[in-house]
């Protein structure tokens, strides 16, 4: 499942070919038709992302709510516009762009209450400029869960992913384990700065990279990362392999249904 910085990079491609144009809208699938035939022809107005979630405004109280999952992948692409493929359950064009959107879990038409609702639910982004990390603060200092868990939870902050998770939590030297209300104040707020600098860099550099300048493969004399998930890291996907920094080796457990990697000398229980 794409992390918080790939939507809201996403936000950014569309506002960039659609904000203030008429929109072609058509759904070749089928099961966005009806809400692609009322919006066919209108102008796009904004796209913003909170979190995993994307929104197209259209008109005054229309957006099109769409969350990826685990499965959805957006096509961009300048004009002309292949034919689109019976999997495109949404496509925007002009004479100048096209989108085509194939299996998100979440496509739909929905009102300005209904997009306040979704917000409501989330926790603060830290790549939206209203967020509060207090908020997030508050639900983490009550909490007997752990913080790895803590931080993939939606409702405590919204955006975060397993990359991101795992990444931050190295960079701080916070054990995975440990219980959210162990964590003080000031390691949140460190936390939290993090994350606004890391996830900022993945969205303009449209990948994840965590590595401090001293522990990149040109300061240590090491061969680059080679992973689907691109990017350089220091214990995301690297389970066994030696710590950058100490030297330890890398683990991985299951923790909140995801894979959590850490590296127990670093960052080890309080």
């Amino acid at each position: 499942m794409p992390e918080g910085h790939t939507i809201h990079r996403l936000a950014l491609d569309y506002g960039s070919r659609f904000s203030g144009r008429p929109v072609q809208v058509t759904s070749p699938q089928g099961k966005f038709a009806d809400a692609a035939a009322l919006l066919d022809g209108t102008v796009m107005r904004r796209a913003e992302a909170h979190g995993k979630h994307l929104f197209l405004g259209f008109r005054d109280d229309e957006w099109v709510h769409i969350h990826l999952g685990l499965f959805g992948k957006v096509t961009l692409g300048d004009a002309p516009a292949p034919p689109p493929t019976d999997t495109v359950r949404l496509r925007l064009a002009t004479d100048l762009s096209y989108v085509d959107l194939r299996g998100p879990a979440t496509c739909a038409l929905i009102t300005d209450d209904e997009k306040r609702a979704v917000h409501d639910r989330l926790g603060p982004d830290p790549l939206r400029p209203d967020s509060d990390p207090s908020a997030a603060y508050r639900r983490i200092s009550r909490s007997r869960t752990s913080i790895a868990a803590l931080l993939l939870d939606q409702k405590v902050v919204a955006g975060v992913g397993n990359v991101y998770r795992a990444e931050v939590l190295f960079r701080h030297g916070v054990d995975p384990y440990r219980a959210g209300r162990d964590l003080t104040p000031a390691e949140w707020d460190a936390i939290w700065h993090d994350l606004v600098g890391l996830m900022r860099e993945g969205v303009r550099d449209n990948r994840i990279d965590t590595v401090r300048p001293e522990h990149t493969p040109e300061a240590m004399g090491r061969p680059p990362r080679v992973d689907d998930h691109g990017g350089e890291v220091y214990v995301y996907r690297r389970s066994g392999l030696r710590c950058l920094v100490c030297g330890g080796e890398i683990r991985t457990a299951a923790l909140a249904a995801r894979n959590l990697f850490w590296c127990p000398r670093c960052q080890p229980p309080q």
